[in-house]
């Protein structure tokens, strides 16, 4: 392998990972639809639903000062000549009704989240609100996620208004008097969140053309290698180990995140479960170029000159010319076509790639299991140019005139 092949296989094996976050940030973090698309399924996540009912209930407080209002009963009671006693035990309820009311809210404000209304009031202040993510990540745009010292919050006036609605609808008339007050959710908190603006601004530039550039520095490292077949293989066993190193990477990072919330996130569980979704796509994609890389380097190493190569390719043809020979003996022929299979075999299996390569390229958003369909229509499409070239070798040798 040459110098320059190794730099620049070994470019494209930290490029890899690079372009995979690249591409996160520019499809999913600065894109709209998709990031409405992915946050979305939170508002059904039990953490959320949880975080959202504490916040509502504790901006639509509803309490009727229950002491005092029992307190004025129990004078009234005793001016028109309730026993004392009796009085006493009319005040000592007042704790009870403030309990009673407490329970009241959250009641309504659990049956308004777990409804589909709260899923389209969600959806909607996620569709404003990622204008707003937007500027804590590059510095541009507004909308009612509010970011400030790097907390971004999440407006929920709309689902707190429409739950003193359903108190008041209830018979709870003390729900109209609820105050204006702050009715912020915090969504996440990070103190680095203006410090990584200029590396988010920067990634979204290169989103388009990072992947592109890697994939050809690693072909032109490919093709200037001597050995071609192992700097293949080199090439994606590298770029999955790189992958991998970012798995961790980010599992590491999600540990230390949540074991150092702010006061300011209320809930650690809603807290992880928007990090889960907002990096499902990053992690899916790193999965998936894992399982690319492997497969792609098992591909290169099986068609190589080594020992077992050799004996795999070689069962996989005696088992075709096996089945040739079956079907030839059955009256089962492919005439012409097998022939021009058996001559033309080599040229067809790399059209096949090709296609299938272009495919992949193609693909919006490609998963694990993508990989694995591919690889399986590969191995299909292989299958049958084995068996068509078998039957064109069986046609030929009963052609040749025995000596």
């Amino acid at each position: 392998m040459s110098t320059v092949s190794a730099i620049l296989i070994t470019l494209t094996c930290i490029l890899v990972p690079v372009s995979l976050i690249t591409v996160w940030v520019h499809d999913i973090v600065l894109d709209n639809d998709r990031y409405v698309s992915t946050v979305a399924p939170l508002a059904s996540d039990p953490a959320i639903e949880a975080a959202a009912v504490k916040r509502i209930a504790e901006a639509a407080d509803a309490r009727v000062d229950g002491p005092q209002v029992t307190s004025d009963i129990a004078a009234w009671l005793q001016s028109q000549g309730l026993p004392p006693r009796v009085a006493n035990a009319i005040k000592s309820l007042g704790p009870q009704l403030d309990s009673a009311v407490d329970q009241a809210v959250t009641k309504v404000a659990t049956r308004f989240v777990e409804s589909d209304r709260f899923e389209t009031v969600w959806t909607g202040a996620n569709r404003v609100a990622h204008s707003a993510v937007v500027h804590a990540l590059t510095g541009e745009g507004r909308g009612s996620v509010e970011v400030s010292g790097g907390t971004v919050t999440l407006d929920v006036g709309a689902a707190v208004e429409q739950v003193k609605k359903d108190l008041v609808d209830a018979g709870l008339s003390p729900a109209e008097k609820i105050p204006d007050v702050n009715k912020q959710m915090v969504l996440f908190q990070s103190d680095k969140l203006e410090k990584i603006r200029d590396g988010v601004h920067l990634l979204d530039v290169v989103g388009n053309w990072l992947p592109i550039l890697t994939v050809v520095l690693g072909a032109i490292g490919v093709v200037l290698a001597r050995r071609r077949r192992r700097a293949l293989v080199t090439t994606m066993l590298g770029a999955a180990a790189a992958c991998l190193v970012l798995a961790i990477g980010l599992v590491i990072a999600r540990r230390y995140y949540l074991d150092h919330l702010p006061e300011q996130v209320q809930s650690p569980d809603a807290a992880a479960a928007i990090f889960d979704t907002l990096l499902r796509f990053l992690r899916v994609s790193i999965r998936t170029a894992i399982v690319l890389g492997i497969l792609v380097a098992l591909g290169a190493y099986l068609s190589g000159t080594g020992r077992l190569p050799r004996a795999v390719r070689g069962a996989s043809e005696r088992t075709a010319d096996s089945v040739a020979r079956w079907g030839a003996g059955h009256g089962v022929h492919t005439g012409k076509a097998g022939t021009w299979v058996n001559t033309y075999r080599r040229w067809l299996t790399i059209g096949v790639l090709v296609v299938l390569a272009l495919v992949f390229a193609f693909w919006n958003h490609p998963t694990v299991l993508t990989v694995l369909l591919l690889v399986l229509i590969l191995l299909a499409v292989l299958a049958v140019i084995a068996l068509l070239a078998a039957s064109g070798r069986e046609r030929h040798d009963e052609a040749v005139p025995k000596v």
